[in-house]
């Protein structure tokens, strides 16, 4: 028996979704084979926590005609779509889905040819926001990547996004509406949803299970009491974040922490990203060695690899160097132009020490990497009866470097205290190097 798969969120099941589950069904009986959702467990594709916990959405799936429903976990408030989505495709692929069913306001071939484009030039993270259905093209796109591992791929089946009166169901409507109306389910939200669903709804409501909400007592506490050099180890989280945050403080909602965000220019996809890592205390080790495990195992593109991201910060740091904009340097890197020199995965920089911290250093220690509230690289030391804090000390490339890697939002970075015959050193550990 083959599967039919449909990857989603189901945040409510409204009529749209029974479109997808009945054009699955039609293929499926025709087959003899099943209808199974990968239904998103714990956080949303976009990051955020659920209106209807997984098991109601489940319900509301199987009503709607599904077969069995398959959680994907773990992965929502760790990584972004660009990386999600090459790990469920393979998912899918490697449980014996063979057609995939999704939804889209644009043709079947022109979606075609622009993931065809995309996938020819090795382009799976970068797919511009104007771009119809951007994520479905990136799941084209992605899985004739994934075509060279597994010799097959998902054959899709796309069909008209269901409107009513002109206008695309939206998720994001229903579950406002419900909300502004005292969690009751108003007539302009129930038109929209399947009876099944409806009484499903009902029944969360009255138990009180809906709506979902983040622990804003454990987020709250970890952004008002990090330090700078503890919450740029957050996953997602980049300086310009860090500085907004603090600053910001003291948060009593997440509203608040919202605002703090857009001003550090975060949008908001990536918003709700670092708020659940944030929530869930998500390093960038544990983002990096997933990654790296998920790149053993063939899955992610080679523009999206660890590898990648940490020679494009060196490329750019070199090209700087010569007097060359940044934003140059990013646009020749992404169309494939590299340098001879590889990049550097350790290197000492200085500190400023007073007299009186020389005494409590000792090599070996660990130190941790941060950028201050005047947008300087430093160091935090913390010996045994004294925490020290300095700055970097570095040549113009490597404090270019450094911060492009801080920016990144996931590659680890780690420190330790070195003493050599010119004086005491902070060598700089990039990615797993020190491991």
């Amino acid at each position: 028996m083959n599967l039919i798969g449909i990857s989603a969120d189901f945040d409510p099941v409204h009529k749209g979704h029974v479109k997808l589950i009945d054009k699955a069904r039609q293929l499926a009986d025709k087959k003899g084979d099943e209808v199974v959702i990968y239904l998103n467990k714990g956080y949303s594709a976009n990051h955020a926590p659920f209106f209807a916990n997984f098991n109601a959405r489940s319900r509301m799936a199987l009503e709607a005609g599904a077969d069995r429903i398959v959680p994907i976990e773990g992965l929502h408030h760790r990584l972004t779509l660009a990386y999600t989505v090459p790990i469920r495709i393979a998912m899918m692929i490697e449980d014996g889905v063979v057609d995939y069913v999704d939804a889209a306001d644009v043709s079947t071939d022109k979606i075609k040819k622009y993931s065809s484009s995309f996938a020819k030039k090795g382009i799976f993270s970068g797919i511009p926001r104007n771009l119809p259905n951007r994520n479905v093209i990136r799941w084209f796109a992605v899985n004739e990547f994934l075509y060279k591992k597994y010799n097959r791929k998902l054959k899709f089946h796309i069909i008209p996004e269901y409107k009513i009166h002109g206008e695309k169901i939206s998720g994001r409507f229903i579950r406002r509406e419900i909300i502004e109306n005292n969690m009751e389910i108003p007539e302009s939200a129930a038109k929209l949803l399947p009876d099944s669903t409806v009484q499903i709804l009902e029944e969360e409501l009255k138990k009180g299970n809906i709506p979902g909400e983040r622990n804003i007592t454990v987020l709250t506490k970890r952004l008002n009491t990090y330090s700078r050099a503890k919450m740029i180890n957050i996953a997602h989280m980049n300086a310009d974040a860090v500085s907004a945050l603090v600053k910001g403080r003291k948060y009593t909602n997440e509203d608040q922490i919202w605002a703090s965000l857009r001003m550090a220019g975060y949008g908001p996809v990536l918003t709700r990203l670092v708020i659940s890592a944030a929530e869930e205390d998500v390093t960038r080790r544990e983002v990096f060695d997933l990654i790296k495990k998920y790149e053993k195992d063939g899955i992610i593109p080679p523009d999206q690899k660890v590898e990648n991201v940490i020679e494009r910060a060196w490329f750019v740091a070199s090209k700087s160097d010569e007097g060359m904009p940044s934003s140059d340097a990013h646009k020749m890197f992404r169309k494939g132009v590299r340098i001879h020199e590889k990049p550097l995965y350790t290197f000492d920089g200085g500190m400023h020490l007073r007299s009186f911290e020389i005494p409590s250093l000792e090599d070996g220690m660990d130190a941790t990497l941060y950028v201050d509230k005047n947008d300087r690289l430093c160091c935090d030391v913390r010996a045994k009866d004294r925490k020290i804090k300095s700055p970097l000390k570095l040549p113009a490339k490597l404090v270019t470097y450094l911060r492009l890697l801080i920016d990144s939002q996931f590659i680890p970075l780690s420190a330790q205290l070195v003493e050599k015959e010119e004086g005491w050193r902070i060598r700089v550990f990039v990615g797993d190097y020190k491991n």
